[in-house]
């Protein structure tokens, strides 16, 4: 916690000030006259009470005292917040291989569910925007606060017809370029795609600093088959850039099924084969590892989700401090109509 007015704080010591004068003044002994008929009545009527009573009402005040004087000092906690203009953009595959069924019901209704998951989790002035792919890339939703229409577009992604395939680096540099638009952030060049000497270098280099305007969060289930780009260098694109890539393997091995095809395509055999149907953790972790984002490798449904709901929690927020000087004051308003009543209710009365 910090303050805005820390030298306020000295107010505090009003408290023991006043402390210290009861306790000089209980001391000095007073006369004064008593005018009641009844002596011994008003003798048991005073020695009737509790004497927790009267220090319990008393420390409430008391506690009342030194909310407001902390609030006077303008408190401020540092908690995450989220950040002006943040823009999180959701890549999902939506090729043939996630109808796979290793993952129930199947990976893509999975994913489906935790993508739902995560919209409920961020922060309702959040943008967020949905990028399907499968051959090719396409821009389902634009980033918008409007979560709904989102999540509407998350439905339907099983009518996607993005050829056959997984383009994994155009994915990425179309979530990159849909990011940086959304973020209003001019001049960075992010077309230059790297050769594979370059591509080594940047994986044992130092990863930059993420930017807190905006995020992708990338979901796939396979190897890349289609596409210009190569996944590293979309990667590169989106380091340049500045934007880290969460990426999340979905889907345990290529020994599975599609969901309507049990024994494989007709005339194909197993259909998409070992390699087709088995996901790509290597390079979705290196992807991550390129971009300072973090890779996931969800093996079921729960898996998914869980990885969803967390980054959920925290995506497109930074530290930050709030301040929380109305709930100080309205704390110490309720302990002084507390001790009030307390006061009331336990002082002694004559009969």
């Amino acid at each position: 916690m910090s303050f805005g007015h820390p030298l306020l704080l000295l107010t505090l010591a009003v408290i023991p000030i006043g402390l210290a004068l009861n306790q000089l003044a209980s001391r000095r002994r007073m006369r004064y006259a008593v005018r009641y008929t009844n002596v011994d009545v008003l003798a048991a009527v005073l020695a009737a009470g509790r004497p927790w009573r009267r220090w319990l009402a008393a420390g409430v005040f008391l506690l009342a005292v030194a909310t407001l004087c902390v609030a006077v000092s303008r408190p401020h906690v540092h908690r995450m917040v989220v950040s002006d203009n943040a823009t999180v953009v959701l890549v999902l595959d939506v090729s043939g291989s996630m109808q796979a069924q290793d993952v129930k019901p199947t990976r893509l209704v999975a994913a489906q569910q935790a993508l739902h998951t995560f919209l409920n989790k961020v922060p309702a002035r959040l943008k967020v925007g949905l990028i399907l792919f499968a051959g090719e890339a396409e821009v389902a939703t634009p980033p918008t606060t409007d979560h709904a229409l989102v999540s509407e577009a998350v439905d339907e992604a099983d009518y996607f017809r993005g050829f056959g395939g997984t383009a994994i680096g155009d994915a990425i540099a179309t979530a990159v370029r849909v990011g940086l638009r959304s973020a209003g952030i001019q001049g960075k060049s992010v077309s230059a795609a790297p050769g594979s000497r370059q591509l080594a270098s940047y994986t044992t280099a130092a990863r930059r600093p993420a930017s807190s305007l905006v995020t992708i969060l990338f979901l796939s289930d396979g190897h890349q088959t289609r596409g210009i780009l190569q996944p590293l260098q979309g990667a590169a694109r989106a380091r340049t850039a500045g934007i880290p890539v969460y990426t999340v393997a979905l889907g345990t091995t290529g020994n599975t099924t599609l969901r309507g095809y049990p024994g494989g395509f007709p005339g194909v055999g197993t259909g998409f084969g070992q390699r087709g149907l088995s996901p790509d953790p290597n390079t979705l972790h290196a992807i991550a590892t390129l971009t300072g984002g973090k890779f996931y490798n969800a093996k079921s449904a729960g898996a998914v989700q869980d990885a969803y709901s967390s980054l959920g929690a925290k995506l497109g927020r930074k530290r930050g401090t709030t301040e929380v000087t109305d709930l100080f004051i309205m704390a110490a308003a309720g302990l002084l109509v507390l001790a009030g009543a307390l006061s009331a209710l336990w002082s002694p009365r004559l009969p």
